[in-house]
C-alpha cells in the first residue's frame, strides 16, 4: 500500500515496523523474513522474539529423522538463543516402533542385555536427539534473561531399545562425547542463569543428572516458581541439598519414587514459600530399579498439608497394579486430578471404591484408560457400578474420561444425571459401552440415539460418544507433560 509522496512501507521507521511484525505468528515471521534485506533486520529485532515454542519431530511419514529439521534448529538457535526468554522445545526424534535389524518378533526382549544390533533407524534418531539437544544448549549456554526454559523428549520409543548407555552410545557417532558435552552445557546454562522461574526437563533421555542442580546460580534458585524433572531411568535428581536451595517454589513435578520423607519434610518447612501444585508420575515399569520405599508416609502428607493449606496433587499412574496403588494414595493427599492408565494391568472396583471415599471433597479429574482388546466389567458381583458411585461422591468432579472398561448404557446416563452441567467434560469411547437388553425393552428406535439423548439432557448440552479411541488414547508420558503444565500454571 503505498503512502503519501508514493514512498510506500518501506519509508515507515523501523520501530513501527518491529510493532507491526509483532501481530505474526513465529511461522508467518520466519517467512517474512525473506521478503528483503530491510524486514529481515526488523525481524529478527530480539523484542520480536522474547518466546519460542518449537516442536522438532520427525518430518516425515515414514518415520525417520527429517534431514531438514536441524539445520532450521541451529539457524533460531544462533539468532535467539542467546536473548529469548522463554523457550518451549519438544523433541520427537522418532515416530513408531523401532525393531532391531535381526529381529523377527515385536515382543523379543531388547536392551543392552541381549546386546541387539540396533537398526538404522534408531541410530540415525539417536543422532538427530544428541545434535538437536547440543545445537539449543549451545544457543542458551550464555543466555542470562532466560526465565522460562521447558523441554520435553518424545523418546520412549528409543527407550523401548533399552537403557541409554554406553552398550548403546558406542553404536552412535561420538555418543558418548555428545553426552557428556549436553550435560557439561545444561549446567553451564544453569550456572550462568540469572532470573530463571520455570525449569521443566521431562524425559530428556541423558540431559539431568543427579548433580545438574547444584549448579544452578544462587539468583535462579531464589528466583525458581516451577521444578519439573521427571525421568524414568534415572535415580533422584533432585537432592534434599538442593531443594533446601529452591525456598520459593510454588509448583513441583516428579516421580513418584523421588518424592521421599524426607523431601516431603523439607516442603513443610514453615520458612519456604507454601507449595500449590505437586504433580507425580508414577512409572509401574520403572519400579523394579525406583522403588516406592522411603516415599512420603501419611505423616508426612498432613504435615505438608499444614503447612500448604492450599495445595493440589495431580497423579498418572501407568501400568500400576492396585497393590502399588493403595500403597501410594494416602488418605492426606489433596489429590484434584488422577489418570489411572495401562496396557494390562486392571484397576479393580475396590481400588475406585477407595479413591471415591478418600477424595470425595477434592477429586476434579479423573481418568481411566486401558489400551487392551478386553473391556473388563467393573460391575460383576456389585449392586453398584463403581464408576457411578464415584460420580455421587466427588462433589466437585468436572473431568471424567474412560476407555478400555465396560460401562452401561443406564449407568453412562445415571452419571450424566448426578454430576448435571457440573461435569464439563465427559469422554467415553463407544467401544466401552454396553446396552443392557432388559433395559432396550419397550424403547422405540436406535439405543445409541436414545443414549446420546438422554446423557445430553442430564448434562445440558449436546453430547456424544467418542468414536475414535486414539483421540483418547494419548501417548502417557506426552499426555502428562502436558497436563502438569497447565495444572501448574493454574494455581
Amino acid at each position: 500500500m503505498a503512502l503519501s509522496g508514493g514512498l510506500g512501507a518501506m519509508a515507515l521507521p523501523s520501530e513501527l515496523i518491529v510493532h507491526i511484525f509483532s501481530f505474526l505468528s513465529d511461522r508467518d515471521k520466519l517467512r517474512a523474513s525473506a521478503v528483503c534485506s530491510r524486514w529481515r533486520e526488523c525481524l529478527f529485532y530480539p523484542a520480536l522474539w522474547t518466546e519460542l515454542k518449537l516442536r522438532i519431530g520427525a518430518g516425515r511419514n515414514d518415520g525417520n529423522p527429517s534431514s531438514d529439521e536441524t539445520p532450521k534448529l541451529e539457524f533460531l538457535m544462533r539468532k535467539f538463543g542467546s536473548f529469548v526468554r522463554e523457550l518451549q522445545l519438544e523433541l520427537a526424534p522418532v515416530d513408531g516402533y523401532i525393531v532391531p535389524l535381526n529381529s523377527d518378533r515385536m515382543d523379543q526382549p531388547h536392551g543392552p542385555d541381549n546386546d541387539p544390533q540396533l537398526s538404522e533407524r534408531w541410530r540415525d534418531a539417536m543422532a538427530a536427539y544428541l545434535d538437536q539437544v547440543l545445537c539449543v544448549l549451545a544457543g542458551i549456554r550464555n543466555n542470562r534473561n532466560l526465565q522460562k526454559l521447558s523441554l520435553y523428549g518424545d523418546t520412549c520409543v528409543l527407550q523401548q531399545e533399552g537403557l541409554l548407555d554406553g552398550s548403546n552410545l558406542h553404536q552412535i557417532h561420538q555418543g558418548d562425547k555428545k553426552i557428556n558435552e549436553i550435560q557439561q552445557l545444561f549446567m553451564e546454562m544453569l550456572s550462568n542463569s540469572r532470573q530463571l522461574r520455570w525449569l521443566s526437563c521431562s524425559f530428556m533421555l541423558g540431559l539431568v543428572t543427579p548433580c545438574s542442580l547444584a549448579c544452578l546460580s544462587n539468583p535462579s534458585a531464589g528466583t525458581l516458581q516451577h521444578l519439573s524433572l521427571l525421568d524414568h531411568q534415572l535415580g533422584p535428581l533432585i537432592t534434599p541439598s538442593e531443594l533446601d536451595r529452591l525456598s520459593n517454589l510454588h509448583s513441583l513435578a516428579l516421580d513418584f519414587s523421588d518424592m521421599t520423607s524426607e523431601l516431603c519434610g523439607l516442603l513443610a518447612s514453615p520458612c519456604r514459600t507454601p507449595l500449590h501444585r505437586l504433580s507425580l508420575l508414577l512409572n509401574g515399569a520403572a519400579l523394579e530399579f525406583k522403588p516406592l520405599e522411603g516415599t512420603a508416609t501419611e505423616d508426612d502428607w498432613k504435615a505438608l498439608v499444614r503447612v500448604s493449606t492450599n495445595l493440589r496433587v495431580y497423579v498418572m499412574a501407568l501400568e500400576v497394579d492396585n497393590s502399588e496403588l493403595l500403597r501410594v494414595l494416602k488418605p492426606s493427599l489433596p489429590l484434584e486430578r488422577l489418570h489411572l492408565d495401562s496396557y494390562h494391568t486392571l484397576v479393580s472396583d475396590a481400588t475406585l471404591e477407595l479413591i471415591s471415599q478418600q477424595y470425595n471433597k477434592t477429586l476434579t479429574h479423573f481418568l481411566l484408560l486401558r489400551d487392551d482388546p478386553d473391556f473388563p466389567d467393573l460391575t460383576v458381583n456389585r449392586n453398584e457400578d463403581p464408576l457411578v458411585l464415584l460420580a455421587w461422591r466427588c462433589t466437585q468432579l468436572a473431568v471424567l474420561v474412560i476407555h478400555g472398561y465396560t460401562i452401561w448404557s443406564h449407568n453412562l446416563v445415571a452419571i450424566s444425571r448426578l454430576r448435571g452441567s457440573s461435569l464439563r467434560v465427559l469422554t467415553v469411547s463407544e467401544e466401552s459401552i454396553e446396552f443392557d437388553p432388559d433395559q432396550s425393552v419397550g424403547m422405540e428406535g436406535d439405543p445409541l440415539l436414545n443414549l446420546v439423548k438422554e446423557v445430553s439432557l442430564g448434562l445440558g448440552r449436546v453430547w456424544h460418544p467418542c468414536l475414535d479411541s486414539s483421540l483418547v488414547l494419548s501417548e502417557p508420558t506426552q499426555h502428562f507433560h502436558h497436563e502438569l503444565k497447565t495444572f501448574s500454571m493454574g494455581m
